[in-house]
């Protein structure tokens, strides 16, 4: 039987804390995974031009290429039409998925389906069976079946209650996959990593983080962008395993000092290496008040005055105090916030004065308005 040591204890959890204390924290550090992709390792867009039909009377009221598709599709069925086919119970969509690298036939897919003409609601329908075609033209996936809006339209009178977009529906599982496409992952000798926010300094210290694991100079940056990458004699036939391995390695990203603005909704974005050269910065608000007040003036009784409709106009100006601030050069963006708040600037203003510091030279980033 053990006793238990409480001294042992107590030195087993020091040591732990030394070891913890002492390994080297990045904050900054992210996944490679996370900060490049691998060329041909990719998702390719499909679409397709669809019909949904068994709709409740909201489908396309008028449109001549949805007449015309339902006239092809029945004639491809057997049934023959001389004349013009109009039927709001069908409605002509557009089919759009996305085929995901590596994937094989028989592998089911989500499908997006969106009205093309003036249908009302797709909601209660089902999509005719539809190819998906990618960016060379060949049909990759076929999509078929019940759609789902996720909500609902109703309507009468004078009112119409509304929920989500009942002329976007969507199909779990509904298209498959009838051709892949061709990529061995492990025949490859060489890979060309992406950066997905290309930089000299990151593809920098990607590069050296991939050598100093495998110790030997198997990577070499193209450009600030892209990577390439020799597949280790070791790992030959197994680059899967060989990916694996990249894929969790830490490498500290960096990127150019940048200031964000979207002047539609106010919002801005200041990035961490922004700074501020020696700058004295004042604002103040111009606020104008003009108030029309409508005055009658009326004649006296027994008079033959008319009477007489006025306006009086009262324009009131108010300036608000604007306080003078100094920043010192290489200001950073925790003293370039305080300082903005101290003299209470809104985000509308903020952007006003992030542009004439940038048009002053004293910005050291980009400043880049959405």
């Amino acid at each position: 039987m053990t006793m238990y040591n409480p001294r042992k204890t107590l030195l087993r959890m020091i040591g732990v804390l030394t070891v913890a204390l002492l390994l080297p924290l990045s904050v900054d550090a992210a996944r490679l995974k996370d900060v490049t992709n691998i060329e041909g390792v990719r998702d390719n867009p499909l679409t397709g031009f669809g019909l949904v039909v068994g709709l409740n009377g909201t489908g396309d009221s008028s449109g001549a290429f949805t007449s015309q598709s339902m006239r092809m599709m029945l004639e491809r069925m057997g049934v023959s039409t001389d004349q013009a086919v109009s039927v709001k119970n069908v409605a002509s969509v557009m089919v759009t998925t996305t085929l995901p690298p590596f994937s094989r036939q028989g592998s089911r897919l989500d499908a997006v389906i969106s009205s093309l003409g003036n249908a009302k609601s797709l909601e209660g329908g089902t999509l005719i069976m539809t190819p998906l075609k990618g960016a060379d033209g060949r049909i990759y996936a076929v999509a078929q079946g019940p759609v789902s809006i996720g909500g609902f339209s109703a309507e009468g009178g004078n009112q119409e209650v509304r929920k989500n977009h009942p002329t976007v529906a969507r199909i779990a599982n509904g298209a498959i996959v009838e051709r892949e496409v061709s990529f061995e992952l492990n025949r490859e000798n060489t890979l060309q990593l992406s950066l997905k926010n290309p930089d000299f300094t990151t593809a920098n210290r990607v590069v050296s983080a991939i050598n100093n694991l495998f110790g030997q100079p198997l990577s070499a940056a193209r450009d600030s962008g892209t990577i390439r990458l020799t597949v280790p004699q070791g790992y030959k036939g197994r680059v899967v395993e060989f990916v694996a391995r990249l894929e969790n390695l830490q490498v500290e990203s960096d990127q150019p000092a940048k200031i964000v603005v979207n002047e539609r909704t106010g919002t801005i974005v200041v990035g961490e290496q922004v700074r501020v050269s020696t700058v004295a910065l004042s604002h103040g608000s111009l606020s104008i008040t003009i108030r029309e007040t409508p005055q009658v003036s009326q004649p006296g009784p027994l008079s033959d005055g008319e009477t007489v409709t006025d306006t009086q106009t009262d324009v009131q100006v108010e300036e608000s105090d604007g306080r003078v601030i100094e920043m010192e050069e290489g200001v950073t963006l925790g003293d370039l916030v305080k300082g903005l708040n101290s003299i209470g600037v809104t985000p509308r203003d903020l952007i006003a004065i992030l542009q004439a510091i940038k048009a002053a030279g004293a910005l050291q980033a980009d400043l880049e308005i959405l």
